[in-house]
């Protein structure tokens, strides 16, 4: 990811490392419960966006602190204090997964922060088709549970035996979403609290979501005010990196009006 710089910015005693990219109106990205696949299809956005991209605490490259870090909303109180001091008045906002999770509870709460938002297979609101319990996945299983074609995933992974450190970081990022999620995918409160989600929203998934079955945009989009959805095929869970579309999609959106 030639495009992008990054930063370490310490955060209520946290070191939290972030991508930048591009120049032009913010948009924030935050990931999934994984980062093993990267995150190069938002170089795309670059070409219109300044684009961030932080690692939550516990994830990547950024240092994590469990006695703090102790389940999703304490990662809308990181994303307070990160957003402080960069400075930062007023952004578009992107989450995926578990960070459409973290996105939609951070714009419940800070929605003048928030110009528009999207939302990438979130998980977080109830329904009646379940989301898999992703953690409780054998490794060698989740290739074909994240993505169409499974090599989306796979082509990210170490040729031959993994690494010792590889091995560490995946176990510290699955620790991790098990700890702040608690065991579960959802917030059986959060659809009361969303009718306070006023800025325009877009939801994307992909035809095919494994892991998110693509039913659940119905869920979302009763709890949503402004919501329009998009769904793409030959897309799974990872539909940024199997989308290009989907990508621009959000692009557009967030570039109009």
């Amino acid at each position: 990811m030639a495009t992008f710089e990054r930063r370490t910015l310490r955060i209520n005693g946290i070191d939290t490392v972030l991508l930048e990219g591009g120049s032009g109106p913010t948009l924030v990205f935050f990931h999934g419960a994984g980062t093993v696949t990267g995150f190069d299809f938002a170089n795309a956005w670059t070409k219109k966006f300044r684009v961030l991209i932080p690692y939550h605490p516990g994830f990547g490259a950024s240092a994590d602190d469990p006695a703090v870090i102790t389940d999703i909303h304490d990662y809308v109180l990181h994303y307070v204090e990160l957003f402080d001091q960069l400075g930062l008045a007023r952004f578009k906002l992107v989450g995926q997964s578990m960070g459409g999770y973290i996105a939609t509870k951070f714009a419940i709460e800070h929605r003048g922060l928030v110009e528009k938002l999207a939302l990438v297979a979130p998980i977080g609101v109830p329904t009646a088709e379940p989301t898999v319990n992703f953690l409780k996945t054998p490794p060698e299983q989740l290739p074909a549970l994240l993505a169409f074609d499974p090599q989306t995933v796979i082509k990210h992974l170490p040729k031959g035996e993994p690494s010792a450190e590889f091995i560490a970081e995946r176990l510290k990022e699955a620790a991790t979403a098990e700890r702040v999620l608690g065991g579960g995918t959802f917030d059986p409160r959060l659809p009361r609290h969303m009718h306070r989600l006023t800025m325009p929203t877009m939801l994307i998934w992909g035809n095919n979501d494994k892991l998110t079955p693509t039913a659940q945009h119905k869920a979302w989009m009763r709890a949503l005010p402004r919501a329009t959805i998009r769904l793409f095929d030959d897309a799974g869970h990872l539909v940024l990196d199997e989308a290009p579309a989907a990508v621009t999609a959000i692009g557009e959106f967030f570039g109009t009006r």
